[in-house]
């Protein structure tokens, strides 16, 4: 342990409340058992090191958290970047409960038309109203996860300058434009991020967690500071579930509903193509 000390914590994206800083360089996050079930695994997985350090479950004001280590600790005035990964954000299970309980929702409806006013049917219009399932498909065609197999989140550069508006940042050009503004086009915190990225791919590659887990809603959380430092883990496991043995994923293969494919491998193949061609030839 190390002394008590005022810790920080930057939130770009997610919901308000779920987080609460923790003592001792941790960090609390609601509590979720399928969540904690994959810290557990990954704790003794190849992967440990690309994901933050679990310490169990402790309660605050009669709430659970899941208690881990909180990554911006030993960064001196960070800039973090949320990156969803996959080709999908949704379980293959929350498109069938949606098919077995068909109901139109007003909700879905209004995030709908406040992106694109064109996009729901004459009959969606009629109702005001769009079906879970939907919404869900629409929503993902709109970034590059359909694309590129990742989407943007969000990203706060060190001077408390903060960027959500991705939701239709698609093309390959739109991306590398807001990785540029992200690393404020410096070399030397993209070949950080660069290796790194490649350094988890292998180990990607060879986990057992991994190739049995179906990883959908996950993020990449980048961090860097004005050292050079930099760092990347995987972060967000509320929607990765274990796969029915023996089967297992490549994580490349298109999506077919029922192959339970995510697309991560090969969303993170893409970005690290991109990275890769931001940076000088030199």
């Amino acid at each position: 342990m190390t002394p008590k000390k005022p810790q920080q914590w930057l939130q770009v994206v997610g919901h308000a409340g779920n987080f609460h800083v923790g003592d001792y360089g941790t960090l609390l996050k609601r509590y979720c058992k399928g969540e904690q079930q994959c810290y557990l695994r990954l704790m003794v997985d190849t992967l440990r090191s690309f994901v933050p350090a679990y310490h169990g479950v402790v309660q605050r004001d009669k709430q659970d958290y899941n208690m881990m280590d909180n990554l911006l600790t030993h960064f001196n005035t960070p800039a973090i970047m949320d990156c969803k990964m996959g080709s999908r954000t949704y379980l293959e299970e929350e498109l069938q409960l949606a098919r077995e309980r068909p109901q139109p929702r007003n909700d879905m409806y209004e995030k709908m038309v406040a992106v694109d006013p064109e996009a729901p049917t004459a009959q969606e219009r009629a109702q005001q109203a769009v079906l879970k399932t939907r919404y869900m498909q629409w929503r993902e065609t709109l970034s590059s996860t359909t694309t590129l197999g990742f989407r943007i989140e969000g990203f706060r550069k060190a001077n408390d300058e903060c960027h959500t508006n991705f939701k239709q940042t698609k093309s390959r050009e739109q991306v590398t434009e807001a990785l540029s503004s992200f690393v404020e086009s410096s070399a030397h915190i993209m070949w950080g991020y660069l290796r790194q990225l490649k350094q988890l791919r292998q180990v990607l590659e060879a986990s057992d967690f991994f190739r049995t887990h179906e990883v959908v809603g996950s993020s990449l959380l980048f961090v860097h500071d004005w050292t050079g430092r930099t760092g990347v883990w995987m972060i967000d496991f509320g929607k990765t579930v274990v796969l029915p043995s023996p089967l297992t994923l490549d994580h490349r293969t298109a999506w077919v509903e029922g192959n339970r494919e995510d697309g991560y491998l090969w969303g993170l193949d893409n970005l690290i193509d991109i990275l890769g061609n931001m940076l000088p030839l030199s």
